[in-house]
């Protein structure tokens, strides 16, 4: 089981990358937009559960990493941290993209199968549960399925009430919420940064906050 200073630090990195914009929230916030406040929240249950799948991935998968090499997992960990880096650099120099397009309304069956499969494929969930999350998981302090699943929970039940918010407050402001090149290079800066942030938290903290 993790520290709770562990999950305290995990639990401010994962809101640090939540409040970011990715594909989930743009789905979310798009769907809010053209449906409204049922559809949005419907679409974050069928993203979050989509979360479920990047949870046992990973439970499995560092498990049994663990398993065959500590070196191995160790070396994922510096690996994954380089690889925030890199992501946080190029979307800083990214100059593509828009907040949200406009899409016509479907049924909530559907806003749930297809919030399922955005997070699902989700590159930026995938990254911050291979590259982010094994630098909390410390396998002195026992199985590191439960662990991952421990923190995978806390990332569900954060997740949640973030893109719930995007979708009440997407739904508040339909009226205002328009493609903007703007707001869109802002967010990739901010994103970047955050990346870029989250990245060297993994790099220099590393073994020290999961044992914390």
């Amino acid at each position: 089981m993790p520290h709770l200073t562990t999950l305290a630090v995990f639990a401010a990195a994962t809101l640090a990358l939540l409040l970011v914009p990715g594909p989930a929230v743009v789905y979310i916030v798009t769907r809010s937009v053209a449906q409204g406040r049922a559809a949005g929240l419907v679409s974050v249950a069928g993203i979050h559960t989509g979360s479920v799948v990047h949870v046992v991935a990973a439970a499995l998968g560092l498990s049994a990493l663990l398993a065959a090499s500590a070196t191995a997992f160790t070396l994922v960990k510096y690996l994954g941290a380089a690889y925030l880096v890199y992501l946080g650099l190029r979307k800083l120099f990214d100059r593509s993209g828009s907040l949200a397009k406009e899409v016509a309304p479907v049924s909530r069956s559907r806003l749930f199968g297809e919030g399922f499969v955005v997070n699902v494929l989700n590159p930026k969930t995938a990254i911050f549960f291979l590259a982010f999350l094994p630098q909390f998981v410390d396998p002195d302090l026992g199985p590191v399925a439960f662990q991952v699943t421990v923190l995978g929970l806390v990332w569900i039940a954060l997740g949640m009430a973030s893109d719930g918010g995007y979708a009440l407050l997407a739904s508040a402001l339909a009226g205002r919420v328009r493609r903007s090149p703007v707001a869109a290079r802002r967010l990739d800066v901010t994103s970047g940064l955050v990346y870029i942030g989250l990245g060297a938290v993994a790099a220099f903290a590393g073994d020290g906050t999961a044992k914390a």
